[in-house]
């Protein structure tokens, strides 16, 4: 059987603990880093290497792109980091220059690996990745708004004071600032949000300030500690578990959207049924009108958004 292998292209804060959080979970038996600063990732890859005794066996390795070979999946984290007071948005065409790099040099040695973007800003990036590499589209998946989805059902869950695995409640759109909760379809234990607010004694009233949370947690954490890491290096394990076992997960990964409420052409997150082929089908979701009108502005900045980076991308020598 074909061995379990995962590239992460970039070890910076979020490669590294990413590939920590893999390390941790058992899912590989091969894990590769590469990152322009080989010094870096063979730095990295000889800490995590030391570990591998306490944990499930793994193959730690640090190189160039020809260690994408053969992997199932390839975790773009290449990029500049979000700085105090920036905006995702403010990364664009910094790091679009960069993946105008990364994505070729990864198609070189293979085209059959997933490619999981999480380069910031992740949704108008994919979108790039998609079209430069000129693969399938549900071959080509961004983290999205995983884990604000998970941000939303934390923040309910201290609200509620329920088991965060017991509620159902998504958040669509743009990863950040153009994040949409959907309340509507918001479940605690199969009951919806507003019939289960009547009984448990907390209210509905905090649901502007849940999600002023959800929305601003990134830049809270940014503002004291410089970057955020941890909780999104769980949020790409969460997905790469989908594609490597197969799971047939409902996760809000950004993808290519195709007429949905009137939406077409662009990457944004929504709940798509993931499994080894990537994303096999993005699922109907009803929306409230007030959900559908914040999903089209979030729409039309990034349409916005990826034509600039197209258009610097296209500037720049491949």
């Amino acid at each position: 059987m074909r061995a379990r292998h995962v590239a992460i292209i970039g070890a910076g804060n979020v490669g590294a603990t990413t590939a920590y959080a893999l390390l941790q979970s058992g899912l590989v038996e091969k894990l590769s880093l590469i990152d322009i600063n080989s010094a870096k990732a063979e730095g990295e890859a000889l800490d995590l290497q030391d570990g591998v005794s306490f944990l499930h066996p793994t193959t730690v390795r640090w190189g160039d792109y020809e260690l994408c070979r053969g992997a199932q999946v390839v975790v773009v984290t290449a990029g500049a980091n979000q700085k105090p007071g920036q905006t995702r948005l403010d990364l664009l065409e910094q790091n679009a220059a960069i993946i105008n790099q990364v994505i070729p040099a990864i198609l070189d040695q293979t085209d059959e690996a997933i490619l999981l973007m999480v380069t910031n800003p992740v949704d108008p990036l994919t979108y790039l990745a998609m079209e430069i590499s000129g693969l399938p589209p549900g071959q080509v998946i961004g983290s999205g708004t995983v884990l604000d989805t998970a941000r939303l059902r934390n923040q309910l869950s201290m609200h509620c004071r329920i088991d965060p695995r017991n509620i159902h409640a998504y958040v669509i759109g743009g990863h950040g600032e153009g994040a949409v909760p959907v309340w509507s379809a918001a479940q605690i234990a199969g009951i919806k949000l507003e019939q289960y607010c009547r009984f448990c004694g907390q209210g509905c009233s905090a649901q502007d300030e849940i999600g002023r949370r959800v929305i601003n947690t990134a830049e809270r954490i940014i503002a004291r500690k410089g970057a955020t890491f941890y909780s999104i290096a769980l949020a790409v394990v969460r997905i790469i578990r989908s594609i490597l076992l197969d799971e047939n997960s409902v996760l809000t990964v950004s993808t290519l959207v195709n007429d949905f409420y009137g939406i077409s052409g662009i990457c944004m997150s929504l709940p798509a049924l993931i499994n080894r082929q990537g994303v096999n089908e993005v699922l109907p979701l009803e929306l409230a009108p007030d959900e559908i009108a914040s999903l089209r502005q979030t729409a039309a900045i990034l349409k916005k958004s990826q034509q600039q980076i197209s258009r610097a991308a296209a500037l720049e020598p491949v």
